[in-house]
This record gives C-alpha cells, sequence and structure tokens, in this order.
C-alpha cells in the first residue's frame, strides 16, 4: 500500500477541519492575518506518524501546526436566484467567500522545539 505521507494531522479551524501535511497548501476562513505572517493551528484533533496515530480527547496535547499565510483569496462565485411564480418576483444575487490562503510548514509534536 502507498502511503501519501509520513506525518499528518486534523486540525480544526474556523468551524471545520482540515487534513493537513508539511507543504501543503490549504484555504481556510479568514483569519485576518498579512501574507507572510506565521500562523499557529493548536486545535489539533488527530495526529499520525508512521503507524502511530494519536487521537485528541478533544484534541491532542501539546501538539501544533504552523504555517505561514499566503494573503487573501477569493472563493468561485456562487449565483444566488429567488424566484415567486405568479408575482413576478425574480432577485439575482452573488457572493465570493473570502479565505485566507495557509502553507503548512511544519507539525510540531510534544516534547519537540519548533
Amino acid at each position: 500500500m502507498h502511503r501519501r505521507w509520513t506525518i499528518y494531522a486534523i486540525v480544526e479551524t474556523g468551524g471545520k477541519q482540515f487534513k493537513v501535511a508539511p507543504g501543503q497548501t490549504i484555504d481556510v476562513d479568514l483569519t485576518g492575518a498579512a501574507a507572510g505572517d506565521k500562523v499557529e493551528l493548536d486545535k489539533v484533533l488527530l495526529l499520525a506518524d508512521g503507524d502511530k496515530v494519536t487521537v485528541g480527547t478533544p484534541t491532542v496535547a501539546g501538539v501544533k501546526v504552523l504555517a505561514t499565510s499566503q494573503g487573501e483569496k477569493k472563493g468561485e462565485k456562487l449565483i444566488i436566484y429567488k424566484f415567486k411564480s405568479k408575482v413576478h418576483y425574480r432577485k439575482k444575487t452573488g457572493h465570493r467567500q473570502h479565505y485566507t490562503r495557509l502553507t503548512i510548514d511544519q507539525i510540531v509534536q510534544p516534547g519537540a522545539e519548533s
């Protein structure tokens, strides 16, 4: 069986969970971090290092994920169209969600210095 990552973690940020590994880029809800800022994700729900898997209750103590912000990004546009028949009601609007793009630098395990 081919494994894609030797170490990965599942982190929670913005009410969503993400599977992250070093070198990976993810889009999370807007955090306000400027491009180049260091971001620390400390709500780690699961840590897998090879065959050793640690599940948190609810989080894994002492583990944090260090990332670098790449700045803001806009998501794809969603079209919202409201329509009611027989009363000539039509309303068309759009929405683009703002995200912060993060590049995962490293996963710091308990007892290790960053």
